[in-house]
């Protein structure tokens, strides 16, 4: 037993013990900090008026334009809005091909969708919802990189406003952040929209939590999930909405989610232009799945964040709200936190 006592004393085993401890609290400190500051930004009470400037907007399913839905959907639609902020409606119009183009087959009611709506929910804006999987990640999807394909999907934007759309939405990913080909496309695309009187919104990667996460992220992973926040304020400046995805963040609990919402709402305010509408995402559906837990994303607990966030970086901006995403994976407990804690209807 002595000579077992003295090994575990000798030096040489000492190192590694040391060298393992001293790993641990590399990792837990950063992580421990992080959460403090995460709950931390989900205290204290609420600015006075920072409650819905009538900017929020909703993604809607494919069912709305490919002939499954009815006069009596967009009657039920227009009654569970009734009061709300919602503006903009993002309907999914695509997907776009891997070249750009887009079938008009793919969207063969979309003028009934838009002249009903008009003439049920006046003052409401339409846009078409257009994304594709990005060649970022993998030999397949879109490749921004080619002339043609940004052609292609300018031609496709075009397209969809003839049909009637008041906008385009764009949702491309994976998109890494530094992306100069995206830039290219969305001061084209802006030109056409403005040109149409229509506006060109995008939904957006998280900001980096940390200074260079992404590209860390991207290192370990090959998949980088945040944007650095200059980039953010660089795709911001090009168009007329950004809509940021604050949902699928791998928190566990309601406070942290809701102090994580808080932060990136805080960041994205930094670098958005006043004359840009912010828009920061609630998770409008219940999934557990690796980087989501139903439990930790809520309603309650995303507008809180960024309800607390609006309060103390730019309480008096007028371009901001909320997205919801998404109508079919909906709940009325979703709807009804949203009216309780963002609409003026629970204020």
């Amino acid at each position: 037993m002595a000579a077992i006592r003295a090994r575990l004393s000798s030096p040489r085993l000492k190192w590694p013990k040391r060298i393992a401890l001293a790993l641990t609290l590399v990792i837990l400190v950063p992580v421990i900090a992080g959460a403090t500051a995460l709950r931390i930004g989900y205290a204290g009470d609420y600015e006075d008026g920072t409650l819905t400037r009538g900017r929020d907007a909703i993604w809607l399913g494919h069912a709305w334009v490919d002939g499954r839905k009815t006069e009596a959907d967009v009657d039920a639609f227009a009654d569970r809005i009734r009061g709300t902020g919602i503006r903009d409606l993002y309907v999914h119009t695509g997907p776009l091909e891997h070249d750009g183009t887009l079938p008009a087959s793919v969207y063969p009611k979309a003028k009934w969708l838009i002249d009903t709506v008009h003439r049920k929910i006046p003052g409401v804006r339409i846009q078409a919802w257009l994304g594709d999987v990005l060649a970022s990640e993998g030999p397949d999807g879109m490749k921004l990189s080619e002339a043609s394909t940004r052609s292609a999907v300018v031609t496709s934007t075009r397209q969809v406003l003839d049909t009637g759309f008041e906008g385009a939405h764009f949702d491309l990913e994976p998109l890494h952040s530094d992306d100069r080909n995206y830039l290219a496309l969305l001061d084209t695309l802006h030109a056409l929209t403005r040109s149409r009187g229509a506006q060109l919104s995008v939904a957006s990667h998280q900001i980096d939590p940390l200074p260079g996460l992404h590209s860390l992220a991207g290192v370990l992973s090959g998949h980088e999930k945040w944007w650095s926040q200059e980039f953010f304020g660089q795709v911001a400046r090009r168009v007329d909405q950004i809509a940021v995805m604050s949902y699928d963040t791998s928190m566990p609990v309601q406070s942290l989610y809701g102090g994580y919402v808080a932060q990136q709402t805080t960041l994205a305010l930094e670098v958005t232009p006043k004359n840009v509408d912010l828009l920061m995402g609630l998770p409008f559906f219940h999934e557990d799945k690796w980087g989501h837990t139903a439990s930790a994303e809520t309603v309650s607990a995303a507008v809180r964040g960024a309800r607390l966030a609006l309060g103390r970086t730019d309480k008096d901006r007028e371009r901001f709200g909320v997205a919801l995403y998404v109508d079919f994976a909906a709940t009325d407990a979703d709807w009804t936190a949203y009216k309780k804690g963002w609409s003026r209807q629970g204020s």
